[in-house]
């Protein structure tokens, strides 16, 4: 038997993904920009695609830039907003828990001369709303919060950004969000949520990696960042790779109804909990009211990577952290003011609307040789 529960480093590719890729490689391999019957072809599946995508985000086709993915459109996002706006103000706003493709751009914008904040955590993982208006001053040009956290589940209060920056009088300043582990497991509209940017990715919802997406809400100004052809409004220049967009759009086309799905993974979420919390030696890292698809937890006494590697020998896919960190400390922990032992045994449990409950008790079954093993050899 094998356990794949590592849905938030990728998914496996859903059937309609792979037909919807056969059909563009087959059917519409022209260049979506060539006038001709065969460039028609490709284009019309690349505005079908889109169409999904905006459906999904309930908002309109031509707020849709296709992208290669989540780091792409979190870069677009940040580099083009901040530098639209430099002669506003200074200040960015974000938080210390961000995945690496929105640190490392504010990052290079701190050196250029930006007053970047981050918002620190508390234990559950979750920025203090006073915290956030309190950092908001007129200056402010850009706020960059993810939604949902990869490494613990934990759910920001990003509609409180647009709030902030209101009672700050700092109406012009654009509000990025990170859904990339948000899309397809919670409705998400960007309007209602007072989002001017929103990056998604396709390999998150069961689509093929290579293909992501950059809503950007009308009137919002991007300074541009990659120099090249008319494609994507000049947003993204480059011929489209209309393979992996049209799985992006075959997999976003069945997405389930959100209740049921977030209503599967509660269960089963909570399941496990209750399961791991009565064995020794298990520490639950994610907070309570964390999106259920991701579960961190401390099996203490066994580091990581141990841990990881016991399971994989069996079958059971986990992961030490973020899949971008490549074995590093987990920030996310750190911040959280986890202790060594905690941070250093901690293992994340993804799941998705395709996750079994026999697959979580296959885990639970491989924990417990795990602990078994590390005993008689210790």
């Amino acid at each position: 038997m094998e356990a794949y529960l590592d849905n938030s480093a990728t998914t496996p590719l859903c059937n309609e993904a792979i037909d919807k890729m056969n059909y563009a490689l087959k059917n519409c391999w022209g260049n979506p920009s060539s006038l001709h019957a065969n460039g028609i072809a490709a284009s019309q599946l690349l505005e079908e695609s889109r169409q999904i995508i905006a459906n999904r985000l309930s908002c309109e086709t031509d707020e849709i830039v296709f992208t290669s993915g989540g780091t792409e459109s979190n870069n677009i996002a940040i580099f083009g907003a901040a530098n639209a706006m430099k002669r506003r103000g200074s200040r960015i706003i974000t938080t210390s828990i961000e995945h690496s493709s929105v640190e490392e751009p504010i990052k290079s914008l701190e050196a250029q001369g930006f007053d970047v904040i981050r918002l620190r955590v508390g234990e559950n993982g979750v920025i203090d709303e006073r915290q956030l208006f309190a950092a908001v001053n007129p200056s402010v040009v850009l706020i960059s919060m993810m939604l949902v956290n990869n490494e613990i589940g934990s759910v920001q209060p990003v509609e409180f950004a647009r709030k902030a920056v209101t009672h700050a009088g700092a109406g012009n300043a654009i509000i990025h969000c990170d859904a990339v582990q948000a899309f397809g497991k919670i409705q998400l509209k960007p309007y209602n949520m007072g989002v001017d940017l929103m990056s998604i990715s396709s390999h998150k919802i069961h689509g093929p990696k290579g293909a992501g997406a950059l809503f950007i809400k009308k009137g919002t100004r991007l300074a541009q960042h990659n120099m090249g052809g008319l494609q994507e409004n000049k947003i993204r220049p480059g011929t489209e790779p209309m393979p992996a967009i049209a799985g992006f759009g075959g997999a976003a086309s069945v997405i389930p109804d959100y209740r049921e799905s977030l209503s599967h993974a509660t269960a089963l979420r909570d399941y496990m909990v209750s399961k791991l919390s009565a064995m020794d030696s298990i520490v639950i890292n994610s907070p309570k009211n964390a999106l259920p698809y991701v579960t961190n937890i401390s099996v203490l006494g066994i580091p990581s990577e141990v841990m990881l590697n016991y399971l994989s020998e069996m079958g059971i896919y986990v992961s030490s952290g973020s899949a971008c960190a490549k074995g590093h400390k987990s920030k996310v922990l750190r911040a959280m003011n986890l202790s060594e032992d905690r941070a250093n045994t901690a293992i994340r449990i993804s799941i998705s609307h395709r996750t079994t409950r026999e697959e979580i008790d296959y885990l639970l079954f491989g924990i417990v040789n795990a602990q078994k093993t590390m005993r008689k050899l210790k």
